[in-house]
C-alpha cells in the first residue's frame, strides 16, 4: 500500500509539474493571473478567422462566433459543418461544428473540441522511467442564437468541458476534472442607422473546476469582452459584396481585472457566393496568445467555406511562429 501511496504521490507531483510548465509557457508577462486559473485552454483560439483578425471576433457574425460570441450565428441562414485544424504552443486542437437553422426560432449547433496537449515522461526519484503522461482537454458545447427586435441578437453557450491527465505504464490511471460552463453574449447592429455594431460577451462562466477534492480547485478564467465593428466600404459604396470592417476589442477578467488585452482586426472581402477576403489583426497584451500581428484569407466558392491564418508573433521559447491555422466549412 506504501508503494502505491508514494506512486500516486510521484504522479501528482508530476501532474502539478506539467500544468505549471504549460502555464509558464502559455503565459506571457501580462498574463500573471492566469497561474490561478483553472482551464486556461479554453484562452486559446479557435478559428482561422480569429487567429487572423488578432482574436476581435465578438462583434463579427459567422458559424466561427461560436467560440467567440455565441450571439454571432444568430444571422445564419443556412445549415452547416465546420470543421478547424490548429496548432499552438498548448498542443493540436480540432474543432467540428454541425449548425442548424429553424425559421422564426433561431440558430442551434453542436461543437466539439480536442486539444492534445501532448505526452511526458512519468520517473520516479532515481529518474527510472515509469509511464507516460498524456494530457487530453475535451470542450463539449450547445449554442443557441436568435435575433430579437431592433437589430438586437442574443446567443448563449453551455459547455461541457473536461481536462484530463492519464497515466499509461506504473502509475495510476491518472485524473480528471469536469466542469460546466457558460458564455452568454449580445449584438446591436446598424447602431443609429450606420453600418456599426456594438457587442458583448462574459465566457467561461461557472463553478471552480477541480482535480481531486474542493480544496485543490480552481476558479475558471472568465472573461468580458466589449467590441465595436464598423463597415467602412459602406461611406464609399452601396454595394453589399464590397465590405472593409475595422473591429476593437476589449478583454479582461472577471474577476480581479486590471490586466486587459486589446484586440484589432480588419476584413476586407468582395463576393457573394463567391468571395474572397483578406484578413489581419494585432493583440496587445493576450492571454495565453503572444502579442503581434496576424493575416489570413478567406474564400467562399458555392457551399463551401475556406479560411487559412497564421501568427506572425514568435515565441521566446522556441524562437519560432505559430503553424498555419485552417477551417473549412460546408454548407448543407
Amino acid at each position: 500500500m506504501s508503494d502505491r501511496r508514494a506512486k500516486r504521490g510521484g504522479l501528482l507531483r508530476a501532474l502539478g509539474a506539467t500544468a505549471l510548465m504549460l502555464a509558464a509557457g502559455m503565459s506571457p508577462l501580462q498574463g500573471q493571473g492566469t497561474a490561478q486559473e483553472g482551464g486556461l485552454f479554453l484562452l486559446l483560439p479557435t478559428g482561422a478567422r480569429g487567429v487572423a483578425m488578432g482574436r476581435a471576433m465578438t462583434a463579427m457574425k459567422g458559424p466561427e462566433t461560436v467560440w467567440w460570441n455565441p450571439a454571432g450565428i444568430a444571422s445564419e441562414s443556412e445549415r452547416r459543418f465546420q470543421v478547424h485544424r490548429g496548432e499552438d504552443l498548448a498542443g493540436d486542437a480540432t474543432s467540428i461544428t454541425a449548425q442548424f437553422v429553424r425559421s422564426g426560432l433561431g440558430v442551434l449547433s453542436f461543437s466539439y473540441q480536442l486539444t492534445d496537449v501532448g505526452d511526458q515522461i512519468y520517473t520516479d526519484d532515481q529518474q527510472n522511467e515509469l509511464g507516460v503522461i498524456s494530457h487530453r482537454n475535451h470542450v463539449g458545447v450547445l449554442t443557441a442564437a436568435s435575433e430579437l427586435i431592433g437589430g438586437l441578437a442574443a446567443g448563449v453557450n453551455l459547455k461541457l468541458v473536461q481536462q484530463r491527465f492519464t497515466c499509461r505504464g506504473e502509475c495510476d490511471p491518472g485524473v480528471t476534472a469536469t466542469s460546466v460552463v457558460v458564455d452568454a453574449g449580445v449584438q446591436w447592429d446598424h447602431v443609429f442607422d450606420l453600418p456599426l455594431r456594438l457587442a458583448a460577451t462574459v465566457a467561461h462562466a461557472g463553478p471552480r473546476i477541480q482535480f481531486f477534492n474542493e480544496g485543490q480547485s480552481d476558479p475558471l478564467p472568465t472573461r468580458y469582452r466589449l467590441a465595436a465593428a464598423y463597415d467602412v466600404a459602406r461611406h464609399f459604396v452601396d454595394t453589399p459584396e464590397l465590405k472593409a470592417v475595422l473591429t476593437v476589442e476589449r478583454e479582461d477578467r472577471w474577476h480581479d481585472g486590471g490586466s486587459a488585452a486589446t484586440y484589432i482586426g480588419t476584413e476586407l472581402g468582395a463576393g457573394s457566393d463567391q468571395a474572397l477576403f483578406v484578413r489581419a489583426g494585432y493583440v496587445f497584451g493576450g492571454e495565453l496568445q503572444l502579442d503581434g500581428a496576424a493575416v489570413g484569407v478567406g474564400i467562399r466558392y458555392d457551399r463551401i467555406d475556406l479560411g487559412i491564418a497564421k501568427s506572425l508573433a514568435t515565441t521566446t521559447l522556441a524562437g519560432e511562429s505559430e503553424p498555419v491555422q485552417v477551417t473549412l466549412g460546408v454548407l448543407f
